[in-house]
């Protein structure tokens, strides 16, 4: 194959791991979200925050609505930052490299693809959460066959990568939002539910109680600096960084030539050696430094392995984030 060939198939797969990554976060974020609505404590402006959305207004309205949330990042397919969006998304990059991934994660996509509707049609007369809790199930059932049945090759490598590096850009923009709510409101990081809503929007809450009994002065070291925690932001960096070692071995003597691996490192350093007992003064810092990261690691890697002239990146706007 020639060089241009397996950069295409390597892009490809790289989005992939992103897409179905991205759909299962949106699904926790936008359940979690609508359990909040429903107790009267959000009006959904925060979820398009997260996502990279100014915000859901139309023409001057008031926050958008629990029914305009779910159409919007649920269910419009058009739209690459919403569930059905990435599902399609992933089905169709999947379609162009059957011969690369198992027959089992191919099967796995596009009948996720196919049957979207039909859950969108009970979701319509039950509610949301049962589609919401669909896509959580076939996301982890498309990694769990890529991790069952894929060599451990450089196919699985890339999809491995985009799924790190979207893991924890996700869980820095929730942090964000999260952090940036509760500044304005000194009761909040005391309130038990506060920390335990960012909790299950992260997929972290079970094994958090487990680790730590609930003690909710832990939430942010959890999130951010736990080594065991798979969806930690620690975890995904450094697996990530292991994936781009393995893509591409440095064997200088001095020096780190790949960008994108001095990028996530010198971060992942960073919160390495963080003061646990001031991670809450300084996570807007933090933040910033992760996202930061995140980009330059998306167009190094770009640079280095793909044929395009740009990724689709995330990047701080003011005071909110934005897709670019």
């Amino acid at each position: 194959m020639t060089r241009e060939l397996l950069s295409r198939i390597a892009e490809t797969l790289y989005w992939i791991g992103r897409y179905v990554e991205r759909a299962d976060d949106i699904a926790r974020i936008l359940d979690v979200s609508l359990h909040r609505a429903l107790a009267g404590e959000e009006d959904g402006t925060a979820v398009f925050a997260i996502l990279g959305h100014a915000d859901g207004r139309h023409d001057g309205a008031g926050p958008p609505t629990t029914e305009t949330l779910v159409r919007r990042l649920a269910y419009d397919s058009a739209d690459p930052s919403s569930i059905a969006g990435c599902v399609r998304a992933a089905r169709e990059n999947a379609r162009g490299v059957r011969e690369i991934i198992s027959s089992e994660t191919w099967e796995c996509l596009n009948v996720t693809w196919n049957r979207l509707p039909a859950m969108r049609g009970a979701a319509e007369r039950l509610g949301p959460h049962s589609y919401l809790r669909y896509v959580r199930e076939r996301s982890a059932l498309f990694f769990g066959l890529a991790d069952a049945t894929m060599s451990r090759d450089d196919g699985w490598r890339f999809i491995v990568l985009g799924r790190s590096l979207e893991r924890a850009d996700m869980t820095s923009r929730l942090l964000a939002v999260h952090h940036s709510a509760v500044s304005g409101s000194p009761t909040a990081t005391s309130e038990p539910a506060t920390w335990r809503l960012l909790l299950e929007a992260c997929g972290a809450d079970e094994s958090f109680t487990r680790t730590h009994r609930g003690d909710r002065a832990r939430v942010l070291e959890f999130l951010l600096l736990d080594r065991l925690f798979p969806r930690s932001v620690m975890h995904a960096l450094a697996t990530a960084e292991q994936c781009l070692a393995e893509l591409a071995p440095h064997h200088d003597r001095a020096g780190m030539t790949d960008s994108a691996r001095a990028a996530i490192g010198r971060v992942r350093m960073g919160l390495e050696y963080a003061d646990v007992t001031s991670l809450q003064d300084q996570l807007p810092q933090l933040l910033i430094a992760l996202q930061e990261a995140g980009t330059a690691a998306a167009l190094a890697i770009t640079d280095r392995f793909f044929q395009q002239t740009a990724p689709t990146s995330w990047v701080r706007g003011g005071s909110s984030w934005a897709g670019v």
